[in-house]
């Protein structure tokens, strides 16, 4: 780790975290305003899953710290949270076909 950057690791002060908390609260009211606006359906939830994604950036580079770190920890969590949704998409029938096992109709 060089000079350059351990400095501008320990530069970051809560200033820049202020700066994200309010950007996340104006992405929060946005997404309220647009929850509650007459659009169709698929447009306002694509536009509020980017905007729920975008968010989660944030959470995760700035109060996980995940900005601050090494390129090559990004290269290993990255594709684990990916593994873990497409996981998750292949379980996810198996787990909602079981409730008709427990619930008949």
């Amino acid at each position: 780790m060089s000079a350059g950057s351990a400095h501008e690791h320990a530069d970051h002060g809560s200033g820049i975290y202020m700066k994200v908390w309010f950007a996340l609260i104006a992405l929060t009211l946005l997404e309220v305003f647009l929850a509650y606006k007459g659009m169709a359906l698929l447009t306002m939830l694509v536009i509020l899953m980017g905007l729920s994604i975008f968010k989660s950036g944030l959470i995760i580079a700035y109060f996980m710290h995940l900005r601050f770190e090494k390129f090559s920890l990004f290269l290993t969590l990255i594709p684990m949270c990916v593994l873990c949704l497409i996981l998750f998409g292949v379980f996810f029938p198996d787990a909602y076909r079981a409730l008709e096992f427990r619930f008949p109709k």
